[in-house]
């Protein structure tokens, strides 16, 4: 009878604690999805979604916006970047949201599909930071992407840990 309630007890405790350190991995994870998200409502709700970007994008340009705007034959271009940032917006708040949708303890129980989703994630954030720092390095948002890069190594250095 001792022996069946040690059992139990140790049973629990393994069960407490997996889903202690899951939650390790887990909560990093639930900050870079809900930074997507945020992101994407920031561009989708910009009346000027290029603007919140400004110096880097113009640096890119190699000019100011007011000046691209005077441009003869460029009547229409905030209406068409608003259209584009708009879509990104849309875009970003979708990955952040399927992302999201996938971060329930249920999920990160099992090993595998929490090894894929963070290997994934680490795909995805290097690469925006590579891009990022090729087509627009003067860009704040790349202070956003080292921290998400930052919560992606808190996750994956418990997920290995376990």
């Amino acid at each position: 009878m001792y022996a069946f309630i040690y059992y139990c007890k140790l049973s629990y405790n393994k069960l407490t604690m997996k889903k202690k350190s899951i939650k390790y991995v887990k909560y990093p994870i639930v900050l870079i999805c809900l930074a997507l998200c945020i992101s994407g409502i920031r561009w989708l709700i910009s009346s000027e979604p290029w603007i919140l970007d400004q110096v880097a994008n113009e640096e890119r340009l190699g000019m100011t916006f007011t000046d691209l705007f005077l441009i003869d034959g460029n009547l229409t271009l905030s209406a068409y970047l608003t259209q584009i940032y708009r879509f990104l917006g849309l875009y970003v708040l979708g990955i952040g949201f399927l992302l999201l949708s996938f971060t329930s303890d249920k999920f990160f129980e099992i090993y595998n599909f929490r090894h894929r989703f963070i290997i994934v994630l680490g795909i995805l954030l290097v690469s925006n930071l590579a891009l990022a720092y090729f087509w627009i390095p003067s860009s704040h948002f790349i202070y956003v992407m080292w921290g998400a890069l930052a919560l992606h190594g808190i996750s994956l250095y418990n997920h290995l840990k376990n």
